[in-house]
């Protein structure tokens, strides 16, 4: 047991109130880690004032349920914060976590900053949701469990692990994904809200395998102009779904996908064997090393990410064996 994980508990124990924190533009596992450990503490204190506190919400996650109403500042002050899934203090979707009285940080990305009284940072972890999952199993004897909540944490280990492909499974991580399993949780109906797809959905997948370009060394990339949302009736979300389609393009070890919008571009990048958090970091983003995003500006600040990355992928290539 990590010696972190025992702070943490005291922590809640001591707190009447604690509100809980994730990151903006929220995924699977900002969302189940966020509800699912909710879920956890009201179940085991239900005399306990539990708040989910963020800003945005995702239509992709909409069957997991919305959040509660927005607090006044002055009920931050004796509570004790709970930010998750979220390296930094600017990517925190509610700013008003600072007026808590404490904070608390769990978190599976690459160490960046320290903002919290109480950190439990674990980045070999696949989610988020797969450390709430092993807090729970730490103090089952305490804990009280629900399907609700084991439904949010099983989502987060989903979508984070990419169905359980990528490198950061382990064994560990199919043992907690286990234990919650063993709750009762319909998995069919879990994945089905998150992989079938509308007709049009499928029409974009279409368009992009049409559209995409692959540098010379091989990054493969697609552009999504706000004309191509507006034609496909795309949610930003949506429409960054697409770095998913190229993922599977023999040679094609770096995948991105720029998404336009009013005042900024977002930035998808994935990668198979390759590194690319700290071409992300360049560019007003972080993550994980072949899971980031990024912002920019302009095309050509676009442009010159691009040709970063097509340099990244080269001198990897050059120097590395085993790739396909």
């Amino acid at each position: 047991m990590n010696e972190n994980m025992k702070i943490i508990l005291d922590k809640i124990k001591e707190y009447d109130k604690i509100i809980i924190f994730r990151h903006f533009r929220p995924d699977g596992d900002a969302i189940g880690s966020t509800k699912g450990l909710a879920a956890l503490l009201k179940n085991t204190y239900p005399d306990k004032k539990i708040y989910l506190q963020n800003n945005d919400f995702s239509d992709y996650l909409a069957f997991l349920g919305g959040e509660d109403e927005a607090l006044p500042d002055e009920e931050y002050a004796d509570a004790l914060g709970i930010v998750l899934d979220t390296a930094t203090q600017k990517r925190i979707s509610n700013q008003r976590y600072a007026l808590c009285k404490e904070l608390v940080k769990i978190d599976h990305h690459i160490p960046v900053e320290n903002y919290a009284n109480y950190e439990w940072v674990e980045e070999h972890r696949s989610s988020t949701c797969e450390m709430v999952a092993a807090f729970y199993e730490a103090f089952k004897a305490e804990l009280k469990i629900s399907q609700e909540a084991a439904k949010y944490i099983y989502t987060g280990m989903v979508t984070d692990s990419g169905r359980f492909r990528f490198r950061e499974v382990s064994g560990e991580t199919m043992r907690l994904a286990g234990l919650i399993l063993d709750q009762g949780i319909d998995t069919e109906l879990i994945y089905a809200n998150l992989y079938l797809e509308e007709v049009e959905a499928l029409r974009f997948k279409s368009f992009v395998y049409s559209h995409m370009n692959i540098s010379e060394n091989g990054v493969v990339s697609m552009f999504v102009t706000k004309e191509i949302k507006e034609e496909f009736n795309l949610s930003n979300e949506e429409a960054s779904a697409c770095v998913s389609f190229m993922d599977s393009i023999k040679g094609s070890l770096i995948w991105i996908a720029f998404i336009e919008g009013d005042t900024e571009i977002r930035v998808r990048l994935r990668s198979r064997f390759v590194t690319v958090s700290e071409l992300a970091e360049r560019y007003n983003g972080g993550g994980h090393a072949c899971a980031a995003g990024a912002t920019v500006y302009s095309k050509a600040e676009a442009e010159a990410l691009l040709a970063e990355a097509d340099a990244l992928l080269k001198d990897y290539k050059e120097n590395n064996e085993g790739w396909l």
